[in-house]
């Protein structure tokens, strides 16, 4: 089986989130079970820059984008486990300081540069060939599945090939005006609302949706929220007209990152048979975020993007609560300005109380998870997450929304029956977080219940070798394998 994975982003080449972890590890975990996979993305600046060891391919692509042929050509370098990866080379789209744009705002000009990385993961699909099975993620890909199926006429033979697209979240659709209809070359009938229009825009997803072989998306219970008028962000119905070819696979993690014992971020390594280091951890933090070290004070890390998916309103409308309780709170993250103004009051307001970080760090975000006795999550919604499930195996007992991903790998703990992994709340309402808040520190300050929640979480196994044969066997389902 030979699979072409095509995305915006892959690790460790180029990474805004975690799109670029799953397809990192989701192509690795392929080629484990045997299959012949590849990545193609574009070769963005800091990959040209960035040390990695590239070597030409002489091979050239080509799209036309309105009246103009644009073309590029074709590098590539080896991931993990043995993993080709092409990077489609055109410096004047992709030779930028940023992936998508700068913070100021989008890159005007999104339309016409991944309507050519689409066109030309379709022309290295037809030179590199034959593939079974092209499998595309989010807006930036979406045209491919689009144009495959409605401009058939070309590349013939990268049309044999089947597509399966990935929505990783479907807030991000990557719509346009109509201005950018004539880069994609098709016939104007496919500009209406049973194809490309979309209130008078056009929407690459969409797109992806209705003419992929199969859709899925990161979590089972995302699968089914997206098919509802509260989730699926004005394409529900879209969806449900393709709901029996849908599925909802869970997003894995990597170990090898994202592990206790072997973590070299941390102050002290530590696993579940052994936990006392973990307090060596919870000590650094505490140090780091300058708040006083209380060994009995229960400890809750936020890691986020400071954005409104993630629940920030109710979590500020619980703040004056939280911080009536004997804990502490740590947070790390970055976003939207009007979040970072207001949490950026909370350490002055809440002294001892709150500790504040604004930006990115990869590796504060790994002490955070060992340092932290629990982890908070009150999203708004949730395809996957990945910060839960890292938690459980850093014995960091997750604080969740039942939405999503957080509903898939969350089981609220029973204290009588010595059953779950954490804690979780349904009503998205600041009573209801800190509702959950107090039932976890309850389980806290009880010694047998706290080590018996930590041993349920670290046993669990979200690796991605269970995620990766869902998805092989879809694969062998589309192309006729099985």
């Amino acid at each position: 089986m030979k699979i072409l994975m095509a995305a915006s982003e892959c690790v460790p080449l180029a990474k805004t989130g975690g799109l670029g972890d799953v397809v990192g590890a989701l192509s690795a975990a392929l080629a484990g079970l045997g299959t012949e996979s590849a990545v193609v993305l574009p070769a963005y600046q800091s990959i040209l820059e960035g040390g990695f060891s590239l070597e030409e391919t002489g091979i050239a692509v080509e799209a036309e984008l309105g009246k103009d042929r644009v073309k590029g050509k074709v590098l590539k370098t080896t991931l993990d486990g043995g993993v080709p990866a092409y990077l489609i080379r055109q410096d004047r789209y992709f030779r930028r300081p940023h992936f998508y744009g700068t913070p100021q705002g989008d890159y005007p000009d999104n339309a016409e540069r991944f309507a050519f990385f689409s066109k030309a993961v379709i022309d290295l699909a037809q030179t590199t060939g034959p593939w079974d099975l092209i499998h595309c993620h989010d807006w930036q890909t979406a045209l491919v599945p689009t144009l495959k199926k409605l401009d058939a006429g070309s590349r013939p033979g990268a049309q044999k090939c089947k597509t399966v697209f990935t929505i990783h979240n479907l807030a991000y659709q990557g719509t346009f005006p109509f201005s950018a209809w004539s880069l994609l070359n098709l016939d104007a009938r496919y500009f209406a609302p049973p194809y490309l229009e979309f209130f008078g825009r056009v929407n690459p997803l969409k797109g992806g949706i209705l003419f992929a072989d199969a859709l899925t998306t990161v979590s089972r219970k995302y699968a089914r929220e997206i098919l509802t008028p509260e989730y699926g962000c004005g394409l529900d119905g879209v969806l449900r007209g393709r709901e029996r070819d849908l599925y909802g696979i869970l997003n894995g993690v990597d170990y090898r990152e994202w592990n206790p014992e072997t973590d070299p971020h941390i102050k002290k390594n530590y696993g579940p048979r052994d936990l006392s280091g973990k307090e060596i951890c919870k000590n650094d933090i505490q140090e780091i975020y300058r708040l006083p070290r209380r060994a009995a004070t229960p400890l809750i890390g936020i890691v986020s993007r400071l954005v409104d998916q993630k629940g920030l309103d109710i979590f500020l409308q619980s703040v004056e609560a939280l911080c009536r309780m004997d804990l502490q709170l740590v947070i790390l993250g970055a976003g939207d300005r009007k979040y970072e103004a207001l949490l950026a009051t909370l350490p002055g307001a809440h002294p001892g109380k709150i500790g504040l970080k604004i930006g990115f760090d990869n590796a504060l975000a790994h002490k955070v998870e060992a340092g932290a006795d629990m982890f908070l999550m009150p999203s708004k919604y949730e395809p996957c997450g990945l910060n839960q499930i890292y938690s459980l195996k850093y014995g960091t007992v997750p604080i969740v929304r039942a939405t999503g991903g957080l509903d898939d790998t969350i089981e609220d703990y029973d204290p009588i029956a010595g059953v779950g992994n954490g804690f979780k709340f349904t009503p998205y309402t600041t009573p209801a977080l800190i509702e959950a808040v107090k039932r976890a520190i309850v389980v806290y300050s009880d010694n047998k219940a706290r080590r018996t929640v930590i041993a349920n979480g670290m046993a669990c196994d979200f690796s991605w070798e269970k995620s990766a044969k869902e998805y092989l066997s879809l694969y062998d389902k589309l192309s006729g394998h099985s």
